[in-house]
């Protein structure tokens, strides 16, 4: 072989590898993606009646914003979906309660925040199992939503998920209000996107933060605001909704 067509053979050998690693990446962390399993994201608006939207919480239960979350809910009869790490809902029982209590849905975030995409199958078990079962525990019945953290995925891991009974959800609306300081920063973000989803004719799973997977000690107010203001400008023209409500489309 020339010279020439090794140069040619090592760059085709180097795309084809690029193009391997950015299809795998696809596959296990976009949220739109269903190649590593199906999961529920979020479902076309009703033909009748208003757009629908998912208010959902990642990272809690924390012990400062996820009681002022739940106040701010309950002024608008809001119902939404936490899902909670297995880690801190073990050291907050009451709070867990107290969400359950309130008729919020409660979710499977796993014990410890693994990137899933990079977590062996036995570990990936093992935290979904530890944390159902701390949280059925707590509150006398099943958990039937799993989210993965950072969405991370791998072939099997939607696969454990429902091996032990639970839905597998993603989204279609998220921006970065874990970093965020005002509520400004999140809601003009939130707010094109869901319009933008209902254009589509598509209902909205937003995802925000009432807690932090590194430590209970973190600061949620501009989130807990966020979430007041979304459900402000859209209570008069769309539903709020849970998971429950929304099924996997065939």
């Amino acid at each position: 072989m020339n010279p020439l067509d090794i140069l040619e053979t090592g760059a085709a050998t180097l795309l084809a590898a690029g193009l391997a690693a950015g299809g795998y990446a696809y596959a296990a962390m976009w949220p739109a993606s269903q190649i590593f399993g199906r999961a529920l994201t979020a479902p076309r608006n009703p033909e009748t009646g208003p757009p629908e939207i998912a208010l959902t919480f990642d990272d809690g239960p924390n012990p400062r914003w996820t009681p002022l979350l739940l106040e701010t809910l309950a002024r608008y009869s809001v119902k939404a979906t936490f899902f909670l790490i297995g880690k801190y809902a073990a050291s907050q029982p009451a709070l867990v309660r107290r969400i359950h209590e309130a008729g919020h849905v409660i979710g499977n975030h796993t014990w410890t925040h693994p990137n899933l995409a990079v977590t062996s199958s036995q570990r990936t078990r093992e935290e979904l199992a530890r944390t159902s079962a701390e949280l059925e525990q707590m509150l006398g019945a099943p958990v039937h939503y799993f989210r993965p953290p950072f969405g991370g995925r791998r072939p099997a891991t939607l696969r454990i998920a429902r091996e032990l009974g639970m839905q597998p959800v993603l989204w279609n609306a998220i921006t970065s209000d874990w970093t965020a300081t005002e509520p400004e920063q999140i809601t003009p973000r939130i707010t094109k996107l869901v319009e933008g989803h209902q254009r589509q004719g598509f209902a909205t799973d937003i995802v925000l933060h009432d807690g932090g997977h590194l430590s209970l000690d973190v600061d949620r107010s501009a989130s807990v605001a966020a979430a007041g203001q979304m459900i402000e400008r859209f209570s008069p023209t769309h539903r709020f909704v849970t998971l429950e409500e929304w099924k996997l489309a065939d």
